[in-house]
């Protein structure tokens, strides 16, 4: 690992004062962070440690009854939170899909938000050609071991997929991101927050240089009664999804009022199902209304050598999952 420099801040202001100096990065947890340093990927000049900052810990209720979740708050902590577990269990679940117990004592909500993806080519510096990690210099996975990459969204520049099961929910329950930076405070919309490759798969997300993630806002519960994180992996812990779900309905008996559908295991941000929403509206929870919505989700579908399994894979983990949240499974 190469030198590097350490600054403790004390609040967000001196956080940002200090990431104001060219290869500065902040720390949290760091379960993915150290990770990336020991194995050479990232390169830091200076490491903001930001553990001690207390404007960005707790979970606090919003005045239109949704909740406002600290950069800080540790996995397990938000997964067990009471608030959430009562009111966004669908978070709750994907909280608890992901990593391990002792990964999530660990890792945080903003970090959460800013893995990096889980790639083996990205993560091998063995393996020169890797847009992410060296822009130009190629994808090693497009001839080569593909089975856990991308299927929508995808470009010749990058095939991978984003690794965060918390991400696919917040994409569901429409999420807000708050950050500070250089030129104040903005929100973002969860929908705008991650990126897909195109021409920069180096960028991940859209934050501005210097900009911190301090909190993430729920909007008020809508899908608390008819919600479920499905994911299917290789092993039944500390495993990626090949394909994730977050369904999350409101139910109107038998009829679907409205809904959100989220995949995850499938694109390089959480994908957005929106055609399949739209055809779920208004309609029972039948084979028929499942199978249409489900294909919608995988129109457009570009597999690789490795992983056409996955359009499949996707749209039975789709039917499965919006059962379950509709109570009809």
């Amino acid at each position: 690992m190469d030198a590097i420099s350490y600054q403790r801040a004390a609040d967000i202001g001196a956080a940002l004062q200090a990431a104001s100096q060219p290869g500065t990065m902040f720390i949290g947890g760091g379960t993915n962070l150290l990770d990336l340093m020991k194995g050479g990927v990232m390169r830091p000049m200076k490491l903001v440690d930001i553990t001690h900052i207390d404007a960005l810990n707790g979970i606090t209720a919003l005045p239109d009854g949704g909740l406002r979740v600290g950069a800080l708050v540790r996995n397990s902590d938000c997964a067990n939170h009471a608030w959430v577990r009562e009111r966004y269990p669908l978070l709750s679940q994907a909280l608890l899909a992901g990593a391990s117990a002792q990964l999530r004592n660990m890792a945080t909500v903003g970090g959460n938000l800013m893995q990096r993806t889980r790639c083996a080519y990205f993560y091998d510096t063995g393996f020169p050609q890797c847009n992410k990690r060296t822009p130009g210099s190629g994808c090693a996975a497009i001839d080569g071991h593909n089975r856990m990459h991308a299927i929508l969204g995808a470009s010749r520049q990058c095939i991978a997929t984003n690794p965060s099961d918390m991400s696919v929910a917040l994409a569901a329950l429409d999420a807000v991101v708050r950050v500070s930076g250089p030129n104040g405070e903005r929100t973002i919309a969860f929908a705008e927050f991650h990126r897909l490759p195109g021409e920069r798969p180096d960028l991940d997300t859209t934050l501005q240089a210097g900009e911190l993630i301090t909190s993430v806002d729920l909007p008020p519960p809508l899908f608390a009664g008819h919600s479920k994180y499905l994911k299917v992996r290789d092993r039944a812990s500390y495993a990626f999804a090949l394909v994730s779900v977050a369904a999350a309905l409101q139910m109107d008996g038998t009829t679907v009022k409205s809904a959100r559908i989220a995949l995850g295991g499938v694109a390089h941000k959480p994908w957005r199902a929106d055609a399949t929403e739209r055809a779920l509206v208004g309609k029972p929870l039948d084979r028929a209304t499942l199978a249409t919505a489900a294909a919608l989700a995988v129109q457009g579908a570009q597999p690789q050598r490795e992983n056409a399994f996955k359009v499949a894979l996707a749209q039975r983990a789709i039917v499965r999952a919006v059962q379950q949240a509709g109570g009809v499974a």
